[in-house]
């Protein structure tokens, strides 16, 4: 049902988007009122709450006005409040759920007299290359990075010693090691787990289950991207490997579990293994940093064979600024946004966030940050998480894909043959 009524609510932004774009925006001269909307972050609320008091000291025409949300209703809100003509001034949101408002015009591209750069290309060479992907469009960047992210694999060193492993030399470098090394660090009573030695990013499916089908040559879309290539021999092969994961295979792990990320920092012998992204170091650290020295981070494993070298997939949460807000309130919110992601070394450093221009990877704070070498090495190998307007319907089956033969025994191929007729059907309409 979730599902539907953000389809439906998706019909009505593409429907609607003429209507808004269409409305003529008056010149604000007063007061400036812009509303900001992002997901909640523990370790980022604070050091944005001081720099919007910051810059409203510096501008006192502007309010701020920040509201959050957890990250899993941030899509469903922005539709409703989008549709509805009542989007927020700023937002931020993963590039794959942010394409469509780019796509549709729903957002404005990026002010450069306010960023101070002569031209899109020029702001380009500032950052590595991968930084915008999930924002360019037509020649044009359409958000600002809030973080440039990877996932790898966090591993708590204590539990691989209780079973003999060696954290440092035994660590999965394939997806087949894994199943190896998360069987010996998995605890169950019957067949209930009590500790699992690994478990994957439900339901983040974009972001950790498209590259591994990428690892063995898969793609979401054909060549053409008419049609979708979710049939293919790869990701046959991948949902086998996920149906052998599953509770009705070796039982290693299961989308009904909770996520082990959020358990992995409580060191509660819940999970043994997780993957996240460099922020979560921090979070450790915040949360329960008596851990930190049993915490160690290893790159994202490939396949034995696999014919493309690449990692998770890096994804991008981007300042984005609504195109139906006044020219004033546009102007306002660029300076503001600019402001946050011009502080790169303390968004590293307090929050673990990655903003990837020259001034921070020629840091101290950068070198010395533990682990970010990890991420960056294997950011430079890996592709940007697949961005399309159909995004979100595309994850959701992906999503029913990959669940459909974890938990209710659907057959490899059957499953990916529906995936291809559904996505067929989505890119139709």
């Amino acid at each position: 049902m979730k599902f539907l009524s953000a389809l439906l609510v998706t019909v009505v932004l593409l429907t609607g988007a003429t209507l808004v774009l269409a409305t003529p925006q008056q010149e604000v001269t007063g007061p400036v009122e812009l509303i900001y909307w992002t997901h909640e972050d523990p370790n980022r609320t604070p050091l944005e709450e001081k720099l919007i008091t910051e810059f409203q000291g510096q501008n006192p025409n502007v309010t701020v006005v920040r509201e959050t949300s957890p990250s899993g209703k941030m899509a469903e809100k922005l539709l409703t409040a989008f549709a509805a003509q009542k989007g927020p001034d700023i937002f931020n949101q993963g590039a794959e759920d942010e394409w469509q408002y780019i796509e549709l015009g729903r957002v404005a591209p990026v002010d450069l007299k306010v960023v101070g750069f002569s031209s899109y290309r020029a702001m380009q060479n500032d950052y590595l290359p991968v930084t915008f992907n999930g924002s360019l469009y037509d020649g044009k960047i359409h958000g600002l990075p809030m973080e440039i992210t990877n996932w790898c694999i966090y591993i708590n060193n204590k539990y691989y010693r209780e079973v003999g492993l060696d954290p440092a030399k035994d660590y999965p470098k394939t997806w087949e090691q894994m199943v190896q090394v998360a069987e010996k660090l998995t605890i169950r009573e019957g067949e209930v787990i009590n500790r699992r030695g690994f478990d994957f990013r439900y339901p983040w499916y974009l972001q950790f289950f498209d590259p591994m089908a990428n690892q063995l040559g898969g793609t979401v879309l054909s060549k053409d991207g008419k049609s979708g290539a979710v049939d293919s021999a790869a990701w046959v092969k991948l949902l086998q490997y996920m149906a052998d994961w599953g509770p009705n295979g070796r039982n290693l792990g299961s989308p009904t579990y909770k996520n082990a990320r959020s358990t992995f920092n409580n060191d509660d012998n819940s999970v043994a293994m997780c993957i996240s992204g460099l922020y979560q170091y921090d979070r450790i650290k915040a949360q329960n940093p008596a851990f930190l020295p049993e915490v160690s981070v290893v790159p994202y494993p490939r396949f034995q064979g696999a014919v493309n070298d690449n990692g998770a997939a890096v994804y991008g949460h981007y300042y984005m600024v609504n195109a139906s807000s006044s020219p004033a309130a546009q102007k306002a919110a660029w300076e503001l946004t600019w402001y946050f992601s011009s502080h790169v070394e303390e968004m590293l450093d307090q929050v673990g966030l990655i903003i990837p221009n020259k001034k921070l990877l020629d840091s101290a704070v950068y070198k010395n940050k533990k682990f970010s070498d990890v991420f960056i090495a294997d950011m430079a190998k890996s592709n940007f998480v697949f961005c399309h307007v159909k995004g979100a319907q595309i994850q959701a089956v992906l999503k029913e894909m990959v669940e459909g033969v974890m938990l209710t025994k659907v057959p490899p191929a059957e499953a990916a043959r529906r995936g291809k007729q559904k996505i067929d059907d989505f890119l139709r309409q």
